[in-house]
């Protein structure tokens, strides 16, 4: 089948899609806070498509970062700055704009404003004032990450969101100290010239063992998802010299239990021993958690104290 064909229906499908989305409620006097794409112009919902269509102003982030995502879907709403340095201002702005019964849009350079970006405090007054707020989701680097690496499960579905790591050395360690000692998977930004330090204090701070996730350039064309343990982190970043460039997300695996929690199963130890005496502890854990469905993270600890015992 050529897979470059489109299905006769597709164009039909889709208008009777735009004519329902676009015969929803849209109430005035409201902000309507629009997640855009974090990399794949594709990516931009039929909803938010309407909201930026029928704000009587899009407040971004960088307008003209704005302009060539609404210019490439059609969209000639006007445009008013809302970032970090003038955000007060702009949420003033935005309530006298409501007050007169506009409609208003709220974007970010990528993904969801509000969420490790600017629009907030915007947010904030805009609730403040009585004025309603309306979501809508859409691309979102840290869910686009968890999924892409499978790191939770249905069991455990938890993680911790913790943002950009300190820029300084020691408050950078601190901060991972604090943030990887939770129970649960932490996902995290980081920007390319960091990157090699950062991997180098989650070692110290989590050991080799600890699996990491690193999700990179996500959505784009040179989009990579690749986990291995803390201890091989550095040799995963130079084995590619394109890999110290791009936007970065970090997923540190929550801490495997030790050989006493309710996945031992003697049988695992075993078939890691015999795994052993020909693989690496990578391949062996990696072998072991396809025959038994344990987590790879918990025999990858298992095989590396048995190899030292």
């Amino acid at each position: 089948m050529n897979q470059n064909v489109s299905p006769p229906v597709a164009g039909d499908a889709w208008a009777r899609v735009a004519e329902r989305v676009a015969g929803q409620h849209w109430p005035a006097s409201t902000l309507y806070v629009v997640a855009t794409p974090i990399g794949n112009l594709g990516d931009l919902g039929l909803r938010a498509w309407h909201a930026l269509q029928r704000a009587d102003v899009i407040a971004a982030e960088d307008t003209r970062a704005s302009r060539t995502l609404l210019d490439a879907w059609g969209v000639s709403t006007p445009l008013m700055a809302a970032h970090r340095h003038n955000e007060a201002a702009a949420a003033q702005a935005i309530c006298e704009r409501l007050a007169q019964g506009q409609r208003v849009a709220l974007v970010s350079d990528a993904g969801a404003p509000a969420v490790s970006d600017p629009g907030a405090r915007v947010v904030r007054a805009v609730r403040a004032a009585g004025f309603a707020v309306v979501p809508v989701p859409g691309p979102s680097a840290v869910i686009a990450a968890l999924m892409g690496s499978g790191v939770t499960t249905d069991e455990n579905p938890a993680y911790a969101f913790a943002g950009f790591p300190p820029s300084k050395a020691t408050a950078r360690q601190r901060w991972l100290r604090t943030w990887c000692a939770l129970p649960a998977p932490v996902v995290m930004f980081e920007s390319p010239h960091r990157l090699a330090a950062t991997l180098a204090d989650l070692l110290d701070v989590c050991g080799p063992a600890r699996l990491l996730t690193v999700a990179r350039e996500l959505t784009k064309r040179f989009e990579e998802i690749a986990t291995f343990p803390l201890g091989e982190g550095a040799a995963w970043l130079a084995a590619d010299a394109h890999r110290e460039q791009g936007e970065f997300v970090l997923i540190a695996h929550a801490a495997a239990g030790d050989e006493h929690d309710e996945d031992a199963d003697p049988r695992a130890d075993a078939l890691l021993d015999a795994l052993l005496e020909t693989l690496s502890l990578r391949d062996a854990s990696k072998v072991a958690a396809k025959v038994t469905g344990l987590s790879r993270d918990v025999l990858y600890n298992r095989a590396l104290a048995r190899k030292n015992a």
